[in-house]
């Protein structure tokens, strides 16, 4: 329905998009090792991602999970609290692309059993232009691009 999409600011492509539960401090780790498999390009860009604010993630670990095997002393059934951020990718819908880049997100996710959301969505592909002279671009009204974040924990 969504292929036949032309509208004068440009298209939509169909991705999928993986939401990807995870540490804060992690959030580099697993995009370095899906940029050794796929670019994360999103028009002229690479490495493109969203992260979200800290949050808070929870569970209770059941008898022979991971926590009850490695933490001494921790009773099956007991609640954890951690916190999290949410990473968003989106990759073009290609098998093989998609399985390359769970193998490299599991392969250095801190979690044996990671939580990834797999959407099949559309993303935007504006109809390009660095030069325009539109008001509203960043590079015409006056503010520029925001200030950058160093780290994001």
């Amino acid at each position: 329905m969504l292929e036949g999409y032309r509208a004068a600011s440009g298209r939509l492509e169909p991705v999928w998009t993986l939401e990807i539960q995870t540490l804060p401090r992690d959030v580099d780790r697993i995009l370095d090792a899906v940029m050794a498999v796929y670019p994360l390009s999103y028009g002229r860009y690479q490495r493109n991602a969203s992260v979200s604010a800290v949050g808070k993630e929870t569970a209770q670990p059941e008898p022979g999970s991971t926590t009850h095997t490695h933490v001494e002393g921790f009773s099956p059934g007991a609640t954890e609290t951690y916190p999290m951020v949410e990473l968003k990718i989106s990759v073009v819908r290609d098998l093989t692309v998609l399985e390359r880049v769970m193998d490299a997100v599991i392969a250095v996710h801190h979690y044996e059993e990671p939580v990834i959301f797999v959407r099949e969505d559309w993303v935007s592909r504006a109809a390009y232009d660095p030069t325009r002279d539109n008001p509203n671009r960043w590079w015409n009204d006056g503010r520029g691009l925001p200030d950058k974040i160093a780290l994001i924990e």
